[in-house]
C-alpha cells in the first residue's frame, strides 16, 4: 500500500509531515537524490512522528518536536509504503487517518489532508524521450535553486542553452541534435537496465544466473571504488526511480529485498507469446510475504493485461502449493490447464520483466542458501 505526495516548499513553506506508525518511506529532491527516511528507517524508527520539512536558504525558526529534514530544493517527493502483511483495509486505514501533510504556519489548526485513490487510474510516469525532455529540463533549473546542482552539471546543462534566468531557445540546428540526443540517451539508458554487464549488478555473480539487483553492487548512491558508477545510475532512474540507503539494506525478518529478472535462464529477453515457468523451492524465507510481479518493458509499469494487479504471491487467493512445499509460477498468454491461479498473463508482441519482493527476508534468503530458480522457457 504506498502512499505518494509533492512537497512544494516554495509555495506553502516550511512544511509538516505526519508519519503513521509502521510505515517505511523516504523523502528524494527534485533531481529524485535521497534526503531522508521516514518511519522504520528513519528516525521515528516505526513509531510515527512528526517530520519538518524545510525550504532551501530557510533561516526562520525551527520549534521542538519535529524530526527535520533539510532538502535543497524547493520540490520535493515523497514515498511511503504501509505494510498489507495484515491485509490492505488496516493499512489503508492507519494511512487516511493518521498521515497528515500542512504548511508549518497552520500548525495550530491543520487543515484536512487530501487523499487521491489512483488506484486503477491511467496515467503518465514515462520520461519523454524527445525534444519535451530538455524542455521539461529547463523548467526544473528555472524553478529550483542553480547551486542545488554541482558546477559540472551546470556547465553541462549551459553548453546545450540550459542557463538559469535565460530563456532556452535553440536554434532549429540545435534543436535537430537535442532530439537525437534524447533518442539516443534513452535507448543508452534501456541498454543499461536491461543488459547489465557488470558483475555488482549479479545476486548471483558466481554462477550464470540471470536474476540482478536495482543497485550495482547495493550501492544506493551509485559509487563504486570512489568513482561514480554512471551505468549504475542510469539504470536505476530508467527503471524505478526512488532513492534510499534502506532500500539496499537488509535487516532478518524486516524490510525487503527484490531479485529481478530481465532475461530467461539461456539469456534470452522474455518474449510474451511464449511460455515460462519460475520454480520457488519449499520454505519460501519470509517473516511477512512474498510476491512475483510483472512489469512492460517499454513503460517500467506493471503489465497491463486482463489480470488488475499481475502478481501472484503468498497471499494470492488459491494459490497452489506443490506438494513438497515448493511452489510454481507461470507467465503465458493463457492459463496451463489448472494452473490459473498460478499464472501470470503476457501479451504477444510485448516483452516483459519481473520482480521477486521478499518482505522480511531470513538468513537463507540473506546467506543464498535459498534461491528461486531461474525462469526458464517451457514452450
Amino acid at each position: 500500500m504506498y502512499s505518494i505526495g509533492h512537497l512544494d516548499l516554495q509555495a506553502y513553506g516550511p512544511t509538516v509531515v505526519e508519519v503513521p506508525p509502521g510505515m517505511l518511506g523516504m523523502l528524494d529532491d527534485a533531481w529524485m537524490r535521497y534526503v531522508g527516511d521516514f518511519g522504520v528507517a528513519g528516525p521515528d524508527k516505526g513509531k510515527g512522528g512528526k517530520y519538518l520539512v524545510l525550504p532551501p536558504g530557510y533561516t526562520g525558526a525551527v520549534p521542538d518536536g519535529y524530526f527535520v529534514l533539510k532538502p535543497p530544493t524547493y520540490i520535493n517527493w515523497f514515498f511511503m509504503r504501509g505494510s498489507i502483511a495484515g491485509g490492505l483495509e488496516p493499512a489503508l486505514k492507519n494511512i487516511k487517518e493518521n498521515l497528515k501533510v500542512y504548511p508549518l504556519k497552520l500548525a495550530s489548526n491543520p487543515p484536512a489532508t487530501e487523499f487521491m485513490n489512483i488506484t486503477g487510474k491511467s496515467y503518465n510516469t514515462i520520461a519523454p524521450s524527445d525534444f519535451s525532455y530538455f524542455e521539461a529540463l529547463n523548467r526544473i533549473i528555472q524553478r529550483e535553486p542553480i547551486d542545488a546542482l554541482g558546477r559540472e552539471s551546470r556547465g553541462s546543462l549551459a553548453a546545450i542553452g540550459i542557463v538559469k534566468g535565460t530563456p532556452f531557445n535553440p536554434n532549429p540546428r540545435m534543436k535537430r541534435l537535442l532530439m537525437e540526443a534524447a533518442a539516443i540517451g534513452d535507448a543508452t539508458a534501456r541498454a543499461a537496465l536491461y543488459s547489465p554487464r557488470e558483475k555488482g549488478y549479479f545476486l548471483y555473480p558466481d554462477s550464470d544466473s540471470s536474476w540482478v539487483m536495482g543497485f550495482a553492487n547495493k550501492n544506493v548512491f551509485f559509487e563504486t571504488d570512489g568513482a561514480r558508477n554512471l551505468d549504475a545510475r542510469t539504470s536505476f532512474y530508467f527503471g524505478y526511480t526512488g532513492v534510499t540507503p534502506a532500500m539496499a539494506v537488509t535487516h532478518p525478518g524486516a524490510g525487503s529485498d527484490y531479485a529481478i529478472a530481465f532475461k530467461d535462464s539461456e539469456k534470452r529477453a522474455f518474449d510474451g507469446s511464449k511460455t515460462y515457468k519460475l520454480h520457488l523451492p519449499a520454505n519460501v524465507p519470509v517473516n511477512n510475504f512474498w510476491a512475483v510481479t510483472i512489469y512492460d518493458t517499454q513503460t517500467r509499469s506493471m503489465l497491463q493485461t486482463s489480470q488488475p494487479f499481475p502478481s501472484v504471491g503468498s497471499q494470492s487467493q488459491g494459490f497452489q502449493k506443490n506438494p513438497d512445499g515448493s511452489y510454481h509460477v507461470y507467465f503465458a498468454p493463457k492459463a496451463p490447464a489448472g494452473k490459473e491461479s498460478n499464472w501470470l498473463q503476457t501479451l504477444p508482441g510485448k516483452s516483459w520483466f519481473a520482480i521477486l519482493r521478499m518482505y522480511g527476508p531470513l538468513e537463507p534468503w540473506i546467506d543464498k542458501t535459498w534461491r528461486p530458480s531461474e525462469i526458464e522457457l517451457v514452450q
